[in-house]
């Protein structure tokens, strides 16, 4: 039987990204991302529904993301569904499911977010332009480039 675990999303961050470390130092970052979608019902009257999704991004593109991502930002993101569940200290057992990201492309400066720390483009107002963070393996944050 085959099998596919694939989720494209673009959405706008809820809050700037958590940066953390593993103890043996690998970065990981968390961003939750509000995902609307507008329908009409039944009675043709127009809603919006929005989903908060929470995406885990690893390594150096964790590390491009808590750098170039804030709250309001537009992103799309690439990855795959991934399942973790825990016990908690009373006794608990927890289960959530996010989205392991593959591919992050940032697509513009969000709800009145500059791009901080003179990042090219910063002053130039042009907030289009996507930046691509690849595979957390591959992607290096001087191999981040902007497109025009």
């Amino acid at each position: 039987m085959a099998s596919l675990n694939k989720v494209l999303l673009i959405g706008n961050l809820t809050k700037d990204p958590e940066l953390r470390y593993t103890p043996n130092g690998t970065a990981v970052a968390n961003f939750r991302l509000a995902v609307n979608r507008k329908f009409k019902d039944r009675s043709g009257e127009l809603k919006e529904d929005t989903c908060f999704v929470t995406v885990t991004a690893w390594d150096k593109q964790a590390e491009a993301c808590n750098q170039y991502l804030h709250k309001g930002r537009p992103v799309f993101v690439e990855g795959m569904l991934q399942s973790r569940s825990w016990e908690t200290p009373d006794g608990q057992k927890r289960s959530v499911i996010d989205v392991r990201a593959e591919r992050i492309q940032f697509l513009g400066q969000g709800q009145g977010q500059g791009r901080p720390g003179g990042a090219p483009g910063a002053d130039e107002g042009g907030g289009d332009q996507p930046v691509e963070a690849q595979a957390a393996e591959t992607v290096r944050p001087e191999d981040i480039s902007w497109e025009e």
